[in-house]
């Protein structure tokens, strides 16, 4: 017999299977001995209140052995001698689409600029050591995208568009641990997901398609009003399919550019920009949980999430890191841009977040943001008429930090609470940032509409928090890249270009998502799409 129950359990009881298994016998009224076998199927943490409880959901085994699986593995069949779909990007957007053509029967062949997941480190490891960053190989640009070495946090809102469940078993069989089907707040690692991403690039090769690295997409080829195929550099030259999808992750300004002079319909979009905070990790689990013992040996290092409104714009943390650490970001020269990850078991010494303001293109247009290219008329052929304003924003705004960071990957900080007061820091905590830290007066040189609503923002936080507002936490500059500056159009039936039939533009880089599930999701979106306008669906 299979029964379902819902826990609600001190952490001791949640973390200690022997102890769970006594605390379901009881609640069934039978031995443990009794309990064939159980499964936790939904669990969360509730550190509302001073006590921290867990909330499990689970499926009890009596008189009935515990079905061996926990999810159905997704079939993925030969495809070598089927139509082929171009898919451009190898991050979760292409990769997810990339499998699901296959599932539908279809032929991806993936084209990807960057270097393969583990070639990447290399190219990782010299933006620390030596302040220098290959343009096609970096944070941004590479096999898994953005999220490959962005820490792999799976928790998304945009539930209404696809099954997160999906996405979510297609990262267990390939390799992902079974928990992410369970926790609230899924999380896959820094460590472990290049092994995730390598075994999806090996579904589809033993599948028939391919995947290309170091291939970077410098056009697309239009007969008539379709698509027809697309150009690249370095030889490689012209690549045919009357189906492409486009996932080039939220970086990749030199695509926008391209589109946009060439007619493809694009349209400026809201971002949100400001600095990554990062406080010593048991400060936070102190804070969090209550206690001055922190996460004790059962709980996970603590997540935050806040939000506050400051003069009509929206203040909030933003891809929270617990016990993890802070990475160079940028993928050009004459760009600083950080970022934040945790290792799986999130055991680092510092936790941090996105703290970021939102800015619209009513901001930039009214001149309140005025800063680099931003308040300078555009380049020829660059988007005069501000489609691409935004996308020069963030560029001016990582210049600038470049700027003040000694022209090199060390990144300018300052003591949280010298920030709020407009203090100049003398010196700055430790911190898990590889390139180094400069102190700098973010306060002065920072857009004001930025420092104001955060320093606003962050006092609010502080009385929500007792703790959090310190001079142990550590504000560097700059985070801009909390999503794609443009968006590219699509039809909200077929999902293709209005400009370009066949064109998919999909994912983050297209304006469609914000994270790795949601941009995973869009992805199953566009190549159910690409098969409908193929007739393979």
């Amino acid at each position: 017999m299979q029964r379902q129950l819902q826990l609600r359990l001190t952490p001791e009881e949640a973390y200690q299977r022997a102890v769970l298994r006594d605390r379901i016998a009881q609640e069934l009224g039978c031995q443990p001995k009794d309990i064939d076998g159980f499964r936790v199927r939904r669990r969360s943490i509730d550190a509302r209140q001073r006590r921290v409880m867990v909330n499990l959901s689970v499926d009890a085994y009596v008189g009935e052995p515990l079905p061996q699986a926990d999810f159905e593995a997704i079939h993925y069949p030969d495809v070598s001698q089927r139509p082929q779909v171009i898919v451009v990007g190898a991050g979760p957007g292409g990769l997810f689409a990339a499998l699901r053509l296959i599932e539908l029967g279809l032929r991806p062949i993936v084209l990807e600029r960057g270097k393969d997941v583990h070639e990447r480190k290399r190219d990782l490891a010299r933006i620390s050591r030596e302040h220098t960053i290959d343009p096609e190989s970096n944070y941004a640009f590479g096999e898994g995208g953005a999220g490959a070495y962005s820490d792999g946090k799976l928790f998304t809102r945009s539930k209404k568009r696809g099954s997160v469940e999906k996405i979510l078993r297609v990262f267990c069989q390939h390799g992902a641990p079974a928990d992410i089907l369970i926790d609230a707040h899924p999380h896959i690692g820094t460590d472990r997901l290049p092994g995730v991403i390598e075994r999806m690039r090996g579904q589809i090769i033993r599948s028939g398609g391919e995947v290309h690295f170091q291939t970077k997409v410098t056009g697309i080829v239009r007969e008539g009003g379709k698509i027809a195929g697309v150009e690249t550099d370095g030889g490689a030259g012209h690549w045919e399919a009357e189906a492409v999808v486009l996932a080039t992750g939220h970086s990749a300004r030199d695509v926008y550019r391209y589109l946009y002079n060439n007619g493809v319909p694009l349209e400026a979009k809201g971002i949100a920009v400001g600095v990554r905070l990062e406080h010593p990790a048991t400060l936070i689990d102190q804070i969090q949980y209550h206690s001055r013992e922190g996460r004790g040996r059962f709980l996970p290092a603590a997540e935050y999430s806040f939000v506050q409104q400051v003069e009509g714009r929206g203040v909030y943390s933003f891809c929270m890191c617990p016990g993890g650490f802070i990475v160079p970001a940028a993928s050009g020269p004459e760009q600083l841009v950080v970022n934040g990850m945790s290792p799986s078991h999130r055991n680092g010494a510092w936790s941090n977040s996105g703290m970021v303001v939102e800015v619209t293109p009513e901001d930039l247009t009214a001149q309140a943001y005025a800063l680099g290219e931003a308040d300078t008329p555009a380049p020829e052929g660059d988007g005069a008429d501000g489609t691409l304003a935004m996308l020069r924003f963030q560029e001016g705004l990582e210049r600038l930090t470049w700027q003040q960071g000694n022209r090199r990957q060390t990144a300018p900080a300052q003591r949280m609470a010298d920030f709020v007061n407009n203090r100049l820091s003398y010196d700055l905590p430790k911190s898990s940032y590889a390139p180094g830290l400069l102190s700098s007066p973010l306060h002065f040189w920072l857009p004001k509409p930025i420092t104001t609503r955060l320093q606003t923002a962050f006092r609010a936080f502080g009385r929500r928090s007792h703790g959090f507002l310190t001079n142990e936490a550590t504000v560097i500059a700059v985070e801009t890249r909390t999503s794609s500056p443009v968006r590219i159009l699509r039809d909200n039936e077929t999902l293709a270009s209005p400009g370009v039939s066949g064109l998919f533009p999909c994912g983050e880089g297209a304006g469609y998502a914000g994270g790795i599930v949601s941009a995973a999701i869009d992805g199953e979106r566009c190549a159910e799409a690409a098969a409908r306008y193929l007739g393979a669906l």
